[in-house]
This record gives C-alpha cells, sequence and structure tokens, in this order.
C-alpha cells in the first residue's frame, strides 16, 4: 500500500505461478499459500492460479490488480513462443508446405486419455500402466479420411506439471478430455493453462458420456466458467461427447481436430533446417542409446549426425511408431532413433549437425556453460560443507538422491520434488539419474547424509547389503504421486515409520531328511551371516520365492540352537513347508521399524 493509504497497482496475466505472484508482489511464497488457503485454494509453488485468484490474494497484500492486455500480438514476448515455432518462422515462406497436425492429450487424472487413445489406435497401453496411471509419454500416429494426426500422450497427474507443459508447447492442438461424470478438476484447469500459455487451440473431448451420472451441460457450464466457452454456446470451443470405453464418437473426436488444423496455419518446410523435440529417451539392452524423436521441421534421415541437449550422435537406425524401419522422417512424424552416444534429457530439442565433429564440438560448448552456471549458483559449496551448515542450523534441508527407470520419469520427479518447502525444511536433490540404485549411490548418501528415491528401479542384493551396513535409508515406489506425498509428509513430520526389511543370512540345503514331529527338514550350511530360530525365513528356488514363513526348529548335532553362524551346518525345519529339494537356498531376515525419512 502507498504511503498515501492507496492500493498500489499492479499488472498481472490471466495466469501466474503461485512463485511468480509472490515476487510481483515482493514477498515470500508461503504467505501467498497461506493467503491462498484463506480463501479456499489449495496451491504449491509451482501450481498455476487464474487472475481473479491473484487479484485476491494481491489486494489482501495491499495491490490493485488489473489484467495486462496486450495490445499488439507483434510486442508479445518472444520468449513466451517455444524456440521451435521460432526457427519454422524463419523459413522462407513460399518453402512452407500443410503438415499432420501434432495433438497433444491434456486432463486431470484417470479421466481417460491413454483410454481414448487406446481407443483411436485399437492398442492396450493403459492396462500395462501401474495403477491405471501413464507413467511415460509416448507419440503415435492415426490415419482418419486419409490424413494423419500425429499425438502425443502426456501423463496427466499433478506431479506432470513439467512434462504436460512441455507437451503443450510440442503440440499444434490440445485435446482436453474431461470426465462427464467428474467435471472440472484442478488438474485441468492447470491443462488448460498450459494450453494457453502456448497459445495452442484447445477441443474438448467430454468422455465417459456412457456413466449413467453423466451430466454433460453442467461440465459445459464449469468449461464456460473457465474461458472454454461451448461453439453451441456461441463460443470458439469444440466439445465433442465421447466414451472411450464404449468407443463412440470417436470419428466426431477426429473430424474436430481436422477442422481446427484446418483453420490454423500448420505448416513446417519439408527440405529445410532438421530439428525438433525429444519425446522421450532411455537406454536399451542390446541398443544402447534410444530416443524419440517429434520431427517438427526438414526431413530426419538415416545417416544424419543430430545434437540433442548433452548427446550427438549419427543415427544408425530409425523405427516409426508401430516398431518398424524408416529410413526418413518427414515433419509431425514420431520416430525412435538409435545412435546417440548418451541419453538426452527428455524436452531437449534436437537438430542436424554437418558432422560428428561439429556435433561434439557443440556438446562440448554446452557441458562447459552448464559447468560455469552450476560453479556460480553452487558457489563451491561441498558436500561436507552443506552438511556442517545444517549440523550448526544454519540451513535445514532433506537430502534424496533420486534413480528412475527412464528420463520421462526422472524429470517430472525432480521438478515435483526440487522447490517442495515446509516452512524453513526444503529438499536438496544431490544427484539424479537414471539407472539401478548403485554402490556408488550408496556412498554418495552416506557421505552426505541423504536418502535415496528409486522409481521403477531397485538396488542389488549388494547394494542392499551395503545400505544395511551404511545406514543408508532406500525407499523404492513405482507411481510418482506417492513419491511426492511420502516427501511431503516427511517434510511435515507426518511420515508413517517405515517396515524395512533387514536380511540376517542364507543357507544352502545340502540334503533334505525325514523329521518325525515336521515331516520333512533340510541339512543346511550357512554360507552368509547368521540364521536365527524366531527370525522369519524365506525358501528360494533359482529366482522364484517358493515360501516366506517361520522357523519351526533349528538343530546342530541334534540339539535345539537359537542360531548358527556362517560356516556351520545344521538342521532346518519350517512351519507350513517340506517340499525342500537339494540346491534350494533358506534367506533368514527380521522385519524392523525404519525411523522417518
Amino acid at each position: 500500500m502507498s504511503k498515501n493509504g492507496e492500493l498500489k497497482k499492479i499488472e498481472l496475466p490471466h495466469s501466474i505461478t503461485v512463485r511468480e505472484l509472490s515476487e510481483r508482489l515482493q514477498t515470500s511464497p508461503i504467505e501467498v499459500i497461506k493467503t491462498l488457503m484463506g480463501n479456499g485454494v489449495m496451491a504449491n509453488i509451482n501450481q498455476e492460479v487464474d487472475f481473479d485468484t491473484a487479484a485476491i490474494v494481491a489486494a489482501e497484500m495491499g495491490f490493485d490488480a488489473a489484467l495486462k492486455v496486450l495490445e499488439d500480438k507483434s510486442l508479445e514476448d518472444q520468449s513466451e513462443i517455444p524456440l521451435w515455432r521460432q526457427w519454422i518462422s524463419k523459413e522462407k515462406p513460399n518453402d512452407l508446405q500443410k503438415r499432420p497436425p501434432v495433438v497433444g492429450i491434456l486432463g486431470h487424472v484417470d479421466h481417460g486419455k491413454t483410454t481414448l487413445l487406446d481407443a483411436i489406435r485399437q492398442t492396450d497401453v493403459a492396462g500395462s500402466e501401474v495403477g491405471g496411471i501413464t507413467q511415460h509419454i509416448g507419440a503415435y500416429q492415426v490415419e482418419h479420411n486419409h490424413r494423419l494426426i500425429s499425438f502425443i500422450d502426456t501423463p496427466g497427474h499433478a506431479a506432470f506439471t513439467a512434462m504436460r507443459a512441455r507437451g503443450a508447447q510440442g503440440a499444434d492442438i490440445v485435446v482436453l478430455v474431461v470426465a462427464a461424470d467428474d467435471g472440472v478438476m484442478p488438474q485441468t484447469r492447470e491443462a488448460i493453462s498450459h494450453a494457453k500459455a502456448a497459445r495452442v487451440p484447445i477441443v474438448v473431448a467430454l468422455n465417459k458420456m456412457d456413466r449413467p451420472n453423466a451430466a454433460p451441460d453442467q461440465v459445459k457450464q464449469q468449461l464456460a466458467e473457465v474461458g472454454l466457452v461451448p461453439d453451441e454456446w456461441d463460443g470458439d470451443t469444440l466439445v465433442v461427447p465421447i466414451s472411450a470405453k464404449e468407443k463412440t464418437g470417436l470419428d466426431d473426436l477426429l473430424e474436430a481436430i481436422l477442422l481446427v488444423a484446418d483453420n490454423n496455419e500448420i505448416i513446417a518446410n519439408p527440405n529445410g533446417r532438421v530439428f525438433g523435440t525429444v519425446i522421450e529417451a532411455s537406454q536399451e539392452r542390446g541398443r544402447g542409446a534410444m530416443a524419440t524423436f517429434l520431427v517438427q521441421n526438414g526431413t530426419l534421415k538415416v545417416g544424419d549426425v543430430v545434437v540433442a541437449g548433452q548427446a550427438c550422435g549419427k543415427i544408425k537406425a530409425m523405427f516409426d511408431y508401430k516398431g518398424e524401419k524408416i529410413d526418413q522422417a518427414s515433419p509431425s512424424t514420431p520416430v525412435s532413433v538409435m545412435g546417440l552416444d548418451e541419453i538426452p534429457a527428455a524436452g531437449e530439442l534436437f537438430r542436424t549437425a554437418k558432422s560428428t565433429k561439429a556435433a561434439r564440438e557443440i556438446v562440448e560448448r554446452r557441458k562447459q556453460l552448464v559447468a560455469e552456471r552450476e560453479a556460480v549458483t553452487s558457489g563451491g559449496m561441498t558436500l561436507e560443507q552443506l552438511f556442517a551448515s545444517v549440523q550448526a542450523g544454519e540451513a535445514q534441508e532433506l537430502r534424496l538422491i533420486i534413480k528412475a527407470d527412464v528420463q520421462g520419469s526422472l524429470e517430472p520427479i525432480v521438478s515435483s520434488l526440487k522447490d517442495m518447502k515446509v516452512e524453513e525444511i526444503g529438499v536438496n536433490i544431490l544427484h539424479a539419474d537414471t539407472g539401478n540404485i548403485s554402490e556408488n549411490d550408496v556412498m554418495l548418501a552416506s557421505t552426505s547424509d541423504a536418502i535415496i528415491i528409486g522409481f521403477n528401479t531397485q538396488p542389488d542384493a549388494a547394494t542392499r547389503r551395503l545400505a544395511e551396513s551404511e545406514g543408508v535409508s532406500i525407499r523404492t515406489y513405482n507411481i510418482i504421486y506417492r513419491l511426492t506425498e511420502d516427501i511431503d509428509k516427511a517434510l511435515r513430520g507426518l511420515l508413517e515409520p517405515e517396515m524395512r526389511e533387514i536380511t540376517l543370512g542364507r543357507a544352502n540345503v545340502l540334503a533334505v531328511f525325514g523329521a518325525s514331529k515336521i515331516g520333512r527338514a533340510a541339512g543346511c550350511r550357512v554360507v552368509e551371516g547368521e540364521i536365527r530360530r524366531n527370525a522369519r525365513v524365506r525358501v528360494l528356488r533359482g529366482e522364484e520365492s517358493l515360501f516366506k514363513g517361520e522357523v519351526a526348529s533349528l538343530k546342530r548335532h541334534q540339539e535345539d540352537v537359537r542360531e548358527v553362524r556362517e560356516g556351520f551346518e545344521c538342521g532346518i525345519g519350517l512351519k507350513g513347508f517340506n517340499d525342500f529339494v537339494e540346491g534350494d537356498v533358506i534367506e533368514c531376515f527380521t522385519i524392523e521399524k525404519v525411523e522417518v525419512i
């Protein structure tokens, strides 16, 4: 508020993140979040709020907010326009041709995005996803009325904010999937913000119309309230009723997509500069680094040298969305490529280079710039100094090492966690990478007092033993929102203790003999650790676990004993299992309560 008591003037855009709003209002994000909560709005630091909500917060903090209106689109900030669109604008107008539209599928979790793509492609992707929630981005093409349409399948949970934003930025049209029995939800509004920020037209797929409690008119009213006025209400948003499950309304949806495509300038130069976006990347056995590219200009060919972020290489082979080998890919075509020297980050732009040498020089320059930026931002502080500052009370943070199966999983996890904060306790991600949890990760965690988080990846036996000996906590997940919920609870001190399995020892079955009370027992030699009578055991045959239960008897030289250590032989009888064969392994373990992260 100004000195004369008047509210200070401020201009705000139609949507803004909590972080950006706090900066505009010259206050902390925590204060903004508290004010939002006081007005019944739950939002995190990276979540976008609309102008009306932001104006209420601004008013409570002494500001008079006005909607920022751009009078002349030529004056718009070019930095908000995706780089690839800026590159296309530099092509000669006479060389530009129509290309297939690229469609991003956005919407709230469980509203049927992947099921819709399944119905369109007549495949089953949703059935293979953990919890029915899409975990990775994919790109596919379909043909309708002799015209191609490329789809980017973008995960829909709130944790995928960054990935969803990238999906909208790479798309020409967004299909917003809204369940007719559920309506506009928080992630629906978030998806709308991403589409509007990317200046991409929206087609609404009103899904689950087969449900008895579907309320299409009510949902259309909700859509109108968030700026998507249906065309039948004299608006400019096509709202198409469908049922992905029953496969009804799909032709109408595809027609709507092509109609919107015809009303927008969707063009590229197939003979021009080759560039596009990395949709997904992973390491595959026998193939090395594999990346899914969406070609956005030019024609990508086998043998081309490409640069994608800090990865480069000559394309050895290309595969279309069906997995069939192809020699070239024109604009709007998604392809899987082989030949890069490392895994590029999902969302990076790729482009061709004149030679392998030129590509490597570009990558080296990029790596040098990244190293310089990190040196400036980190101030050269070591892990030991960070730990000392925590011990001295100068900082409080939860240190994490993140390992995920692929880049498409790693990015949303890191973006969700890095800005997470409760009061003054925040998250510090020391290392994030793809691949299995390794002994190096454990040693880094041990020396820096960090927790290891694994997503769709596990430590091997040696790594797990090292973690136990070093006192390092490893938590693994296969659904991202459960991971983020646990970290949030840990920061708030609400997370329940984890029950962790501690391996005590292993014994090899050398012989099987009869036992009067329990039927059959196993003659064993303890090869690792110890076997305890009061612990739990499992019977392993190769990689298969046959039984998990309790020890009925543990004998050495016909005498009952409490434990048998490594190098000694013993007889083991189990409660409820006697189908031993020579070569089985009996693993002894206990379940212990582990303190909160």
